[in-house]
């Protein structure tokens, strides 16, 4: 048995399956300065800021033959999958849909909606355009893990307490056991990170585990490697 130092206690890895990874939403819209982040007037140096962590995650994931899903947040050209209380909520100079400095504002197909070009999917990952914040609402994930029999998943990504941990709760509510990586994920508000990271420890793990970035190499190279 091989487990990852975690909070609140050691991260059992599986035997027999492999664990995957989940990138959230390292897109452009939200980390790059003339996104959507930057439009709703955040700093979006705090999520630029993890990108060399998640790249050492994914390049660990790979070295490792460990599977890999990244998503993006992204509507249909027509905003057709995009729910009216969503498209007008919030006071921002820009909206979804809109046009922006990368293209129209979180559009499937847009500049502005890729992923950073340093953390792009490889053509065997996984790449999952999901409308909503969470992972699993109207995408086929549930399906691709199902196929695989991962049972245990791990986090990074962006931003903490909004699309991370929604798809943490979403993946907790169907039996996944999940983590979070500390030091690969980010919020525009720090505090909000620290809340979220938290509330998923809290009560001996009720949502999950988390663990940095260094510990999780550790215990997957002793795994796996």
């Amino acid at each position: 048995m091989f487990t990852i130092a975690a909070s609140p206690y050691p991260y059992v890895l599986p035997s027999g399956s492999k664990p995957c990874l989940i990138v959230i939403d390292m897109q452009r819209d939200f980390v790059e300065a003339g996104g959507f982040g930057e439009a709703l007037g955040n700093d979006v140096s705090l999520l630029t800021a993890i990108v060399p962590t998640v790249k050492r995650l994914l390049d660990c994931f790979r070295a490792l033959n460990l599977p890999i899903v990244h998503t993006r947040e992204a509507h249909k050209p027509d905003l057709s999958d995009c729910p009216p209380a969503k498209l007008k909520r919030g006071g921002a100079s820009m909206k979804i849909g809109d046009l922006g400095p990368m293209g129209r504002i979180l559009i499937d197909g847009e500049v502005g909606n890729e992923l950073l070009p340093e953390l792009r999917a490889l053509p065997d990952e996984l790449e999952i355009t999901k409308p909503g914040k969470g992972a699993f609402y109207a995408t086929a994930l549930q399906d691709y893990l199902h196929d695989l029999e991962i049972t245990h998943l791990l986090f990074a990504g962006v931003t903490t307490e909004v699309c991370v941990q929604t798809s943490m709760r979403e993946a907790n509510d169907r039996g996944y056991e999940c983590l979070i990586v500390e030091d690969a994920t980010e919020s525009y508000f720090p505090e909000f990170k620290q809340a979220a990271i938290a509330m998923i420890i809290a009560q001996g793990g009720i949502v999950g585990w988390s663990a940095s970035c260094e510990q999780v190499i550790a215990g997957l190279e002793q795994a796996y490697g």
